[in-house]
């Protein structure tokens, strides 16, 4: 009895350093973002959870936290600094609080159409930027991607600039965009993402400014009847990590987090191009009022007016030379 008890306790004693080796060899890490988990957010996460999976099998696991569970995205971006939070995908809004230069891919009608910002963003431009963010004890591995800005609202349909003047609209926390909108004689509102929704429920503002991929995933339809394919401005995002947990990785494991992230990035713009092509019908059966033959031409003439302003910001050459990328 003595024996077959000793015996037990020796193989419960090997199992539990079994299984205490496994969990030190797992590298879990919270993966923060504020859209749901069928969004392109959510896409990109799971993506980057399955090629984890396939390339280095029970070496990390990913824990999702969606629908902004842990805080706006200032508020993320500052646990990533601390280490509380280990990853983040997430919009560039807050991030300009911390990395300025950022603001440049923010400015308004600069990016013609998805291909050129992808170019800008995967060259030496968009590279070089990611770099900045180890200042500012951030990990930048890769650009993501939302789609182009459009107004919604909940008071008249937008086709001109006079239309959208007055309108009481939100915006991120960013300055570049927050200048644009003031000049189109738009009541601009900075608000946290988690604030949205119950402001445009109660009145408290009458619209919104997100890419189609953000205003379908958030059924935005439900609470807006009218949206406005201005295409003012092209929206990245970024897939961030904390350098605590990053810079604790062994050589080989950082190369195949950054192959993942790279997947992530394909999937996220794989879902913005489909949404693209199709979310605007999807809307338009859900009820909402599309306005798609929007004076864009008016607004961007608009918005050059305050280039100048960019120019002293970012500098003439480098908002140029994204300009001119072919």
């Amino acid at each position: 009895m003595k024996k077959s008890l000793l015996q037990k306790f020796l193989i419960a004693s090997i199992f539990t350093g079994i299984c205490t080796t496994n969990a030190l060899a797992e590298h879990s890490f919270k993966l923060a973002y504020a859209l749901s988990k069928d969004s392109h957010y959510g896409v990109a996460a799971h993506a980057l959870e399955e090629k984890l999976d396939e390339i280095a099998p029970k070496e990390f696991k990913v824990e999702h936290f969606a629908n902004s569970t842990l805080g706006g995205e200032r508020e993320v971006i500052e646990g990533i600094q601390l280490g509380t939070i280990d990853a983040a995908i997430i919009s560039t809004g807050a991030v300009l609080n911390f990395v300025p230069q950022v603001g440049v891919f923010d400015i308004p009608f600069l990016f013609r159409d998805l291909q050129h910002a992808r170019k800008v963003l995967d060259g030496k431009i968009g590279q070089d930027l990611l770099k900045e963010f180890e200042q500012r004890n951030i990990i930048a591995l890769a650009w993501g991607e939302q789609g182009f800005r459009h107004l919604t609202n909940n008071k008249r349909a937008v086709k001109t600039p006079e239309d959208a003047k007055g309108l009481k609209i939100r915006t991120t926390e960013n300055d570049v965009h927050i200048q644009a909108f003031k000049a189109l004689g738009i009541l601009a509102t900075p608000m946290a993402w988690p604030e949205v929704a119950p402001a445009l429920q109660q009145g408290t503002v009458d619209g919104q400014e997100n890419p189609i991929s953000v205003i379908v995933s958030m059924k935005l339809n439900q609470i807006q009847k009218y949206l406005s394919l201005t295409g003012h401005v092209y929206s990245p995002a970024l897939v961030l990590f904390s350098p605590s947990f990053y810079n604790n990785l062994t050589p080989e494991n950082q190369e195949k987090l950054k192959e993942a992230t790279k997947v992530a990035v394909v999937a996220m713009r794989k879902y913005v191009n489909k949404v693209e092509a199709s979310g605007v019908k999807t809307l338009k059966e859900a009820g909402m009022n599309v306005t798609e033959d929007v004076n864009r031409a008016a607004f961007a003439k608009i918005v050059k007016g305050i280039y100048p302003d960019y120019y002293k910001r970012y500098s003439k050459e480098l908002i140029d030379s994204i300009a001119n990328t072919e």
